[in-house]
């Protein structure tokens, strides 16, 4: 009984630090980009700017270029959950798994390509808009985790317990609506994660196919040979990059089933 009782106080202790941890985690982190975005103003705020860095180093432009790279983000990972999750559910049905490696294989090629590279074949043989392109592209970059997401999480389901289901007499559909999809969720969830921060944070190529977003401070600074506005650019991109990530985790952990 007694030890019993103690790995019921451990399992306690356990729990609770664990609570503290991703409370910490959820406070602490947009709390972090805040101070790191305020010393950033503070420090421009003390410089004699030219007329070249005040023209480029404005509040418009920053909000402008944060609502384009959230925007673009948001749209591609949308497609490439649309795309991604029924073919992830359909390659792990027995009548495609044969063709499952081919289709991981190209999505596996791309990734492999260059963002840049990937971006610019969009923009010049199938959408003649920045932003559109970008989002297109971003969603073929962010497809290969979602993927392997569902499929991983799909693949590791208990047969036992589908067999189980089968038994109770639910069809195939229901089975995976049922007891496959929630089971997966927390293997899935990690996929659109990661797709999320990935497609936030090479947004900022955008600028590059005139779809704005922070690289166009970036390409501009750098242009000018202004670094100011260069790291002004870059702390923007990473803070949005920092941020998807902690939204995707407050996510994870609301949707995760209870006992997963």
């Amino acid at each position: 009984m007694t030890a019993l009782a103690l790995d019921l106080d451990e399992a306690v202790v356990g729990r609770r630090q664990r609570t503290l941890l991703r409370r910490a985690r959820f406070v602490g982190v947009p709390l972090a980009v805040a101070l790191a975005c305020l010393a950033m103003y503070l420090y421009v705020q003390s410089q004699d700017l030219d007329n070249i860095e005040r023209r480029i180093i404005t509040f418009a432009n920053i909000r402008r270029a944060a609502g384009e790279q959230i925007e673009i983000a948001l749209w591609a990972t949308a497609l490439t959950l649309v795309i991604a999750v029924p073919l992830g559910i359909a390659l792990t049905r027995p009548w495609a798994r044969r063709i499952a490696p081919i289709v991981i294989a190209v999505a596996n090629i791309g990734q492999g390509i260059p963002a840049i590279g990937l971006l610019f074949f969009v923009y010049i043989q199938l959408v003649r808009s920045g932003s559109t392109a970008t989002v297109l592209g971003m969603a073929i970059y962010a497809i290969l985790p979602v993927l392997r997401g569902t499929m991983v999480g799909l693949q590791q389901v208990d047969r036992g317990v589908v067999k189980a289901a089968r038994g109770m007499g639910m069809g195939k559909g229901e089975v995976l609506v049922r007891v496959e999809m929630p089971l997966a969720v927390p293997i899935l969830l990690t996929g659109v994660r990661t797709a999320l921060v990935l497609t936030v944070a090479t947004a900022v190529l955008a600028a590059f196919i005139g779809g704005g977003t922070f690289g166009s401070l970036i390409i501009s600074g750098q242009a000018q040979g202004r670094p100011l506005a260069v790291a002004v650019g870059s702390l923007g991109a990473a803070s949005l990059a920092i941020l998807a990530d902690w939204v995707g985790g407050i996510v994870e952990d609301l949707l995760r089933p209870k006992g997963l």
